[in-house]
This record gives C-alpha cells, structure tokens and sequence, in this order.
C-alpha cells in the first residue's frame, strides 16, 4: 500500500489544477506546468487533489505515490517556487551572472559561461571572506535541480580537502590524507 499516494494534496489559493484525459496541468502566480500520467486516475473534490490507483499490481503501486510526488510539487513549485544554492569551495573560484548567462571560474584555464534557461532565476553572492554562492529559483523543481547538477558537474567537491562545488548544507565524506 503506498503510504504518500493516499495522502490528499491540499490546493493553495491562487492555483488553479485541470485535469484532461491524461494530463494534468498546474497554474499559479510563478508560472503554469503540465505533467502527463498513466495508470492512475486524479480527481480534484472540494479543494484537494486524490490521486487513485485502479489495482494493486506492482506497477499501479509504484505509479501512485510517484504522480502524487509530482503533482504535489507542481503545486508547491507554481505556489511558492524552488531554490537551490551552491557554494564554491576552493581559492580563485569566482561566479558572476549578467542576466540569464553564468560565469564561473573553476581553476580551469578559461572561464566557464552557462546560458540558463529563462525559467531559471540565477543570482550570485560574493562576499569578502566567505565562498561565493549561486543561488538558482524557478517554480519547475525538476528543472532546478537539473541545472544545479549540471553546474556541480564540473568541478564536483574532492574528498581531501573539500574543493569544489557543493549544495549549501551539504556534509561531505572526508579522507585523511598521507600518513607519514
């Protein structure tokens, strides 16, 4: 029995759910998503959203608690929105954005220039004495936390001394070096 997919999902003011045939679609106040599903069934009663499974075959169960994850953070996504901070760890690495295009340097020979998506709101933090921090929001959490991984993607924090791009709150494991 999947315990996330009897849960009902409560709608928020401002966000407007419609269900048609096979996909559902999701718009609120930070943008519209739409999301396509079978093998369960989604009803909207007084204000919540149900998702349902027609049998209890392996495959309608692992479907029914995936779509009402999905739906649920479609819902918080056009709501509130996602956000994801990363932290560059080590000496010269810099990050910079104007506009859409991100700028890092990574201890490369040349610099790195992502253009991000227009759903993607970058902003960069540098502060005198701590790391710099890019900080990415948009109201899509898959597509968050795709480009997120992407940006950590290249240069991902090495063990030893913790070089490179983490998650903010992140605990990473940590080797001891050379024992002389």
């Amino acid at each position: 029995m999947s315990r996330i997919g009897n849960n009902p999902i409560a709608i928020p003011e401002g966000v407007a759910i419609e269900v048609k045939e096979n996909i559902i679609s999701v718009k609120g106040k930070l943008g519209e998503l739409t999301q396509e599903f079978s093998g369960v069934a989604v009803k909207i009663e007084d204000g919540q959203v149900w998702v349902t499974r027609p049998s209890d075959s392996k495959d309608h169960k692992a479907k029914h608690g995936l779509y009402r994850s999905l739906v649920l953070n479609m819902v918080e996504g056009v709501s509130k929105g996602w956000t994801k901070e990363l932290e560059l760890v080590g000496v010269g690495y810099r990050a910079s954005n104007q506009g859409q295009k991100l700028d890092l340097a990574l201890g490369f020979s040349h610099n790195i220039v992502i253009d991000l998506a227009p759903e993607v709101k970058v902003e960069t933090i540098s502060e005198k004495g701590k790391n710099p921090i890019v900080k990415l929001t948009s109201f899509d959490k898959q597509l968050v936390g795709q480009v997120a991984a992407k940006i950590r993607g290249f240069r991902k924090p090495e063990p030893y001394k913790g070089k490179g791009i983490k998650f903010v709150g992140e605990q990473l494991r940590r080797k001891a070096g050379k024992s002389a």
